[in-house]
């Protein structure tokens, strides 16, 4: 007879950059394939050692225990807060990528398949796929025999054991992604349904294989739609839509012709988890990003994992007919009184009339005076000066009318 059921929800606290997405935030790049492999956390002497090199942390954080570096090359900083309260902090190349904390049941991390559990006493697993994405209901068999069953109820996933045919009774998921133990084995369940499982000590891993579907497949809940798209000014208009997140997060679009568009990032409980305007498109953290943020088309991504996990995209909603227009400064039209560019012919018309540009010295700066019976004065810039300092003066040019001439 197998032991009686044991769980522990994992509850992941936001700190910062913590992982609040059913996968690490972008940036992580937790390698996508690899070994099946795990990694167990230092104990004894040699937990000890390293938490001597690396120091320690100020008191609201606690103390440092040591350093791991995962399969990838993410490096995890363990720091004990309490005895049953341990954090890691997560960092890639130096850049931090997410917060785990273990408060009195373990936490997990996922990116692309590959996990990370950290356990409130401290003790840590990290192993790449024995995955199964997007599972469906049904009973799952383990790498060390263990059956498990995955239902869905009110839009929330659950697990039971199976001992001796019969269900020890099911426990749903309450969040985004939780870790539950059963017997010798690690289960991660996420939002979507998939699970991942991992046998400490074990030289068999594998992925959770199903066995047996059950008689009846509930329909399907229905897909959440986007809500109505709301004026709020001459050229503002907003629209809430579903995130891909998970159930209960949503993103708030709101499209401004001057202020560019802004997408913002709520939880299933309101809280707002992320940003990116026209300022700053891209919220590696959570996986939100703008694209086409200085035009009037510009559309929203969204990713929970991150790598080469392709964005979902939607598009913003549209602007009220007339703030299409080009607001650009249009180019005023050439006027027939506008002095020709160089390179011309070194002819201009006014009214009818032509006058000839002076070239060389006295073609510099000159300016001409328009009418038709008027005195046109011609000053060649410092060339002009030097004359007048000479008592020759400015040189006068008078034409006279057609009426006038012999």
């Amino acid at each position: 007879m197998r032991t009686a059921l044991r769980t522990a929800i994992a509850t992941a606290l936001v700190a910062g950059v913590a992982i609040t997405a059913p996968a690490l935030a972008a940036g992580a790049a937790f390698a996508a394939d690899g070994p099946v492999a795990a990694t167990p956390a230092a104990t004894g002497a040699e937990a000890d050692t390293k938490a001597g090199a690396e120091g320690t942390a100020d008191a609201a954080q606690g103390t440092l225990v040591r350093t791991e570096t995962l399969l990838n090359g993410t490096v995890a900083r363990i720091y004990k807060v309490k005895d049953l309260h341990h954090r890691a902090e997560l960092s890639y190349q130096g850049n931090p990528v997410g917060v785990l904390d273990a408060t009195t049941r373990p936490v997990a991390g996922n990116d692309n398949g590959e996990f990370f559990v950290l356990f409130e006493d401290g003790r840590t697993l990290n192993w790449d796929r024995n995955y199964v994405p997007g599972a469906r209901p049904g009973t799952y068999e383990l790498a060390d025999g263990t059956l498990l069953e995955l239902a869905r109820k009110d839009g929330r996933y659950g697990l039971q054991l199976i001992e001796n045919g019969k269900g020890r009774g099911f426990t749903y998921l309450n969040g985004s992604r939780q870790v539950w133990l059963y017997g010798d084995a690690v289960v991660v369940l996420e939002q979507d349904g998939g699970f991942a499982a991992y046998i400490p000590g074990a030289p068999k891993q594998a992925a959770p294989k199903l066995v047996e579907t059950p008689g009846t497949t509930p329909a399907p809940a229905p897909k959440p739609t986007p809500g109505p798209v709301v004026t709020l000014g001459d050229c503002t208009v907003q629209q809430v839509i579903p995130s891909v997140f998970g159930e209960g997060w949503e993103v708030t679009l709101t499209h401004d012709l001057e202020k560019g568009p802004k997408a913002v990032l709520k939880d299933d409980q309101g809280k707002v988890q992320g940003t990116a305007d026209r300022a700053h498109p891209f919220d590696g953290r959570i996986g939100l990003k703008i694209e086409g943020a200085d035009t009037l088309t510009p559309r929203v991504g969204q990713r929970t994992q991150g790598g080469d996990t392709p964005f979902r995209w939607t598009a913003f909603p549209k602007l009220p007919k007339g703030c299409e227009k080009d607001t650009a400064t249009p180019t005023p039209a050439p006027s027939a009184t506008t002095p020709a560019p160089a390179g011309n012919t070194g002819t201009t018309t006014d009214n009818g009339q032509t006058s000839v540009i002076p070239k060389g010295g006295v073609a510099a700066g000159a300016e001409f005076a328009a009418g038709g019976d008027s005195t046109a004065l011609i000053a060649a810039g410092a060339g002009a000066a030097s004359l007048a300092a000479g008592g020759l003066g400015f040189v006068v040019l008078r034409r006279r009318a057609a009426g006038t001439r012999g």
